[in-house]
């Protein structure tokens, strides 16, 4: 068997720049090609389809986006903790020149479109997958704060409520462009669930 023509995991990163750029619709396989220095039939051969590609893409987006929020729930104060879940998710729609927006709500807004243009299926699981791993983990940080005495509510219930929150700041950053408004709502998503004197 004869080795790839190029870095699979290059090939990955590249791809899904362009795909968080343009969508998966306004990104196409020949300007991925061109950017990694391989022929578009090596993507082909190497994917199936430009959907195939972006879905291996974002499940590598999504691997290093979990560790990346696992570590930001892991220390401090349950506030403390909390903002750092914030403070990740704003940088990370706010990334890139212009700012990029969160790749899976722009995913999501592309489910539906007309045959072969969008997302199907495989997409939409993957998109809930993540939301739901993020979920999991915010409602993990939320019971260990609750053990340690800094919460009082249903941490399901709040994990869920923050999440919700995520989605909206998503739609805001494309909105407005506003940094500091979505600072501000994702402070005071803290205080509403913690409580102004919450740890």
């Amino acid at each position: 068997m004869r080795p790839r023509e190029f870095d699979h995991d290059d090939v990955l990163r590249i791809a899904f720049d362009q795909f968080w750029r343009k969508g998966v619709r306004g990104a196409s396989l020949s300007d991925i090609a061109r950017d990694a220095g391989v022929q578009r039939g090596s993507l082909y051969n190497a994917f199936g389809s430009k959907e195939a590609l972006f879905l291996q893409a974002y499940a590598r987006y999504a691997g290093d986006y979990l560790l990346g929020l696992q570590k930001a729930l892991g220390t401090g104060s349950l506030r403390k903790r909390l903002t750092a879940f914030f403070d990740l998710t704003i940088t990370n729609f706010r990334s890139g020149s212009p700012p990029r927006g969160c790749p899976t709500t722009r995913g999501l807004m592309e489910l539906g479109a007309a045959e072969g243009e969008g997302l199907d299926e495989n997409a939409r699981k993957a998109f809930a997958n993540l939301i739901s791993r993020i979920t999991a983990l915010v409602q993990e940080a939320m019971s260990a704060g609750a053990g340690r005495g800094e919460f009082s509510g249903d941490p399901a219930a709040s994990a869920l409520h923050i999440i919700t929150v995520t989605r909206g700041l998503a739609v805001l950053e494309r909105a407005f462009d506003d940094e500091p408004q979505l600072r501000k709502i994702a402070a005071h998503t803290i205080d509403l669930v913690l409580g102004k004197g919450g740890r």
